[in-house]
């Protein structure tokens, strides 16, 4: 006597057919659900709308925001920022997030006079910048948790030496590269040109 379960094909369940129409909207949601979780918690493109951070960044150049790194360590002098508009800026009706360098560290005392910056006394070396800031502004003192941002562009900036610091939880990121202009892409600031002088 043979064993007919052995002369039998196997049998597997067919896999039902899925709706193509359904199929669209799944892979629709999950390619929107990852492009918002990364826009949220990992990096996000931003496009610069002004002079103020001339000749770094030119009007209508695009960039990638780095939002992770800041959680592993804290702004440094001569990043480039994106952040959220502070109190003042919200009075003013500021709703857009502006960019900017990063210059005062918490704790330091900033000052702006005869063409120069100065850190705790020490001018800066800022070789990135449009022309030589002819205001004077300070001295200041940074408070904890908080930073003083000037655009490249001095005298065509509306930044810190206006409205005031920026607290830590208003940064979004650090801006990293540059991604058009296609003849101008690459890294920002792979090589930074700031030098503290002695």
């Amino acid at each position: 006597m043979t064993d007919v379960q052995n002369q039998q094909p196997d049998l597997q369940p067919q896999p039902k057919a899925e709706n193509p129409f359904v199929e669209g909207i799944k892979t629709i949601g999950l390619s929107a659900i990852l492009a918002f979780g990364i826009r949220s918690f990992v990096a996000e493109a931003r496009y610069i709308p002004s002079g103020s951070m001339l000749p770094t960044l030119q009007i209508n150049d695009r960039l990638i925001i780095d939002k992770v790194s800041y959680n592993f360590r804290s702004p440094q002098r001569g990043d480039i920022v994106v952040f959220a508009p502070t109190e003042a800026l919200e009075k003013q009706n500021f709703h857009d997030a502006f960019i900017k360098r990063v210059i005062g560290l918490p704790g330091e005392k900033i000052e702006v006079k005869g063409g120069r910056v100065y850190v705790n006394g020490k001018p800066l070396s800022e070789k990135y910048i449009e022309e030589q800031p002819q205001y004077t502004y300070g001295p200041v003192t940074v408070p904890e948790n908080s930073y003083l941002v000037l655009g490249d562009n001095r005298n065509n900036s509306y930044d810190s030496h206006y409205w005031g610091f920026v607290p830590r939880e208003k940064i979004i990121g650090r801006a990293v590269v540059r991604f058009w202009p296609i003849q101008r892409a690459g890294e920002v600031d792979s090589a930074p040109a700031y030098t503290k002088e002695q």
